[in-house]
């Protein structure tokens, strides 16, 4: 969807490890009771998509950038595509064991083959048309994976690689279930698409928000319907995550009544073919980014977006706010007690306690 996003800018690359305690108060029982926030590296940048590769965060940024932090040497590496005079907006990023990849939102939508020592890109996919707008990619295995964007006709675009990412089909719009009016997708945080074995998700948001189903790595689909707030351009899904191949949550709202609590997050527990509203009128707002915590039986969830980061120890029932922090867009664990956020102008390290 076009974007929506206010960028705000700040001077100067500073590398720094600043430091700050939030501590949530202990009048109910959760099982991380405090945060440890390092700052990695702040800068005059927008990301939206990161990814863990051995002992680097890539991240995948706005105005053509792209690079890696490397939690080894704390140091930050950054590079830029120049492609003509376009303004590149990179909100994808995936991996294999050979590459990383990013995927340009806008037309043309540009999708470049990355080194892993990022010094050497490979434009593999390129897709001119006016309604272009990719918002996720993924990978299954090292070959093959998929990317998802706004519909151009009746149906989500998505591409499909099955050679490592050297190349990348269109799926027919004849094998895909037909979008209803309005029916597109958020490039949040690149948690649109989320897989697990052979199973893929794909969440869609506007006027229209449903969950997108295949069995068999992209092969076939099904659609279903979800509770989550939906009618405006600005409502619904903006991020998913499962924790198996039964359990998972899915969270967003309303963007432009940000505060707004209710039919804003819902559950799943049988693969996503039934969805259930949780936690109304409690917990965070609108959310760009959701993610289970590793080895929580399910159990954990972390949100980041306006509200600030929200902590779950019971499934999404209960919430707690563990930071006031409104500028991150996008989270990733790293083991059990560890993540990796970004957004607006930096890069942090969180350390759950």
């Amino acid at each position: 969807m076009r974007t929506f996003f206010l960028i705000l800018l700040i001077s100067n690359v500073l590398i720094s490890c600043k430091t700050a305690y939030f501590t949530v108060k202990s009048d109910a029982y959760v099982e991380f009771k405090s945060v440890l926030v390092d700052t990695l590296f702040q800068d005059k940048i927008s990301i939206r998509a990161i990814l863990f590769d051995a002992n680097k965060i890539w991240f995948a940024a706005d105005k053509g950038r792209f690079g890696f932090f490397n939690l080894d040497n704390n140091q930050k590496f950054e590079s830029k595509i120049i492609k003509d005079s376009l303004k590149l907006e990179f909100r994808s990023n995936a991996k294999t064991k050979k590459h990383i990849f990013i995927l340009n939102v806008g037309n043309p939508a540009l999708l470049y083959q990355i080194s892993k020592d990022g010094k050497k890109t490979k434009l593999v996919y390129q897709e001119n048309h006016e309604k272009v707008f990719y918002d996720s990619m993924q990978f299954w295995n090292d070959k093959e994976g998929l990317a998802m964007g706004d519909p151009i006709a009746d149906c989500l675009n998505i591409i499909i690689t099955r050679d490592g990412g050297n190349s990348w089909s269109k799926v027919s719009s004849d094998k895909l279930p037909k979008v209803m009016d309005g029916e597109a997708a958020f490039a949040a945080s690149n948690t649109n698409i989320v897989i697990k074995g052979n199973n893929t998700w794909i969440v869609s948001g506007g006027k229209k928000s449903r969950v997108f189903y295949s069995p068999d790595k992209g092969n076939t689909w099904t659609v279903y319907e979800t509770p989550i707030v939906q009618g405006k351009s600005m409502t619904g899904i903006f991020t998913a995550d499962f924790y198996d191949a039964q359990n998972g949550f899915i969270a967003g709202g309303d963007y432009e009544v940000r505060n707004q609590n209710f039919s804003n997050k819902a559950i799943t527990t049988d693969g996503g073919k039934t969805w259930k509203l949780i936690a109304e009128n409690q917990g965070f707002g609108y959310a760009s980014c959701v993610q289970y915590v590793p080895g929580s039986n399910g159990k954990g969830l972390v949100t980041v977006g306006f509200s600030g980061i929200y902590y779950s120890s019971d499934g999404g029932n209960s919430w707690k706010q563990l930071s006031t922090d409104t500028t991150l867009n996008t989270i990733r664990f790293i083991d059990k007690h560890t993540a990796i956020a970004a957004g607006q102008n930096k890069m942090i390290r969180i350390s759950f306690k």
